[in-house]
């Protein structure tokens, strides 16, 4: 049996960006033979995957899984609307958005490193994700995700595939998920208007100072202008502030609805698949360091 080398393993998956298990596997297969290995990657995935590893990705889903107390909500991003709903992809991002809840990954980079196996590819999430791009033929990334695991109760909501938003609670379960729905239609920023971020107030406070001084109103007035308009901003976008989408006479609050339903919320997430995505640039050699240190340990 041909002795498989890490600068092998490099040399094929610098060749056809494949997987590098994969690689291994056909190495292994070819009997140390790199054209023929790469002869049988190009049969297995297709000549796919490098080519599509550049290209944005702004479609998606967003999926949520509760194993246990704890619970994760996920955002796994695709090129077109038709690939979000491919059965592979669908199987692997419920698959990730279970480990996610299980194994309390730190971030997207010890995510990928988790053990995973699908359509034959693996023995990690990245793997997986890898070949199937070269099986479907469009890039795909794990975007990002939240998990929740202190204790407290969960509801989820679901708007399709494209919104989905996480709530942490205590209390009535029917309020928890009116207010998950809530937050998918009316998407605030934050739980409170103390915790809505900083630069976003600072953004409407400049916007309402640059609207006032067109009055020509005198100094005090513009300052009382400006901060009227800054606390009409946060309560439109803090949802205890907001008006509950079902309140029967369209005035009573979130907050107030949970006060009578004896709720509290504690958290939110809400995703939105695709929203303010920057396209990324990898920095090509370190990635190709990391495949080859990788590869020596393997």
């Amino acid at each position: 049996m041909a002795v498989i080398t890490a600068s092998m393993v490099a040399e094929l998956r610098a060749r056809t960006d494949a997987p590098m298990m994969e690689c291994k596997k056909a190495l292994t297969e070819a009997e140390g033979d790199l054209g023929r290995a790469e002869e049988i990657l190009r049969v297995k995935l297709g000549n796919k995957a490098g080519k599509a590893a550049s290209r944005v990705t702004a479609e998606g889903v967003v999926a949520t899984a509760v194993v246990g107390n704890a619970g994760a909500l996920l955002e796994v991003n695709c090129e077109t609307d038709f690939v979000s709903k491919n059965d592979a992809f669908l199987a692997f991002v419920n698959a990730v958005a279970g480990l996610i809840a299980s194994e309390a990954p730190a971030d997207v980079a010890a995510l990928s490193a988790l053990p995973l196996s699908q359509e034959g590819f693996g023995p990690t999430v990245e793997d997986v994700r890898k070949g199937l791009i070269g099986k479907i033929g469009e890039n795909m990334t794990i975007r990002r995700f939240q998990r929740y695991a202190a204790g407290n109760k969960l509801a989820s909501y679901l708007h399709g595939t494209r919104i989905g938003v996480m709530v942490e609670f205590d209390g009535d379960e029917v309020a928890a998920k009116d207010v998950a729905m809530h937050v998918a239609a009316m998407k605030p920023a934050a739980l409170s208007s103390a915790d809505v971020p900083a630069e976003l107030v600072e953004k409407e406070r400049k916007i309402a100072a640059e609207k006032a001084a067109e009055s020509g109103k005198p100094a005090d007035i513009v300052a009382k202008m400006v901060e009227g308009s800054v606390q009409k901003f946060l309560k439109e976008v803090s949802l205890l502030d907001q008006v509950f989408v079902k309140a029967a006479d369209g005035k009573q609050t979130v907050a107030a609805m949970l006060k009578d339903k004896a709720t509290t919320v504690k958290g939110f997430t809400l995703y939105v698949v695709g929203e303010g995505i920057e396209k990324k640039v990898d920095d090509f050699a370190a990635e190709v360091a990391a495949q080859v240190a990788a590869a020596k340990g393997a």
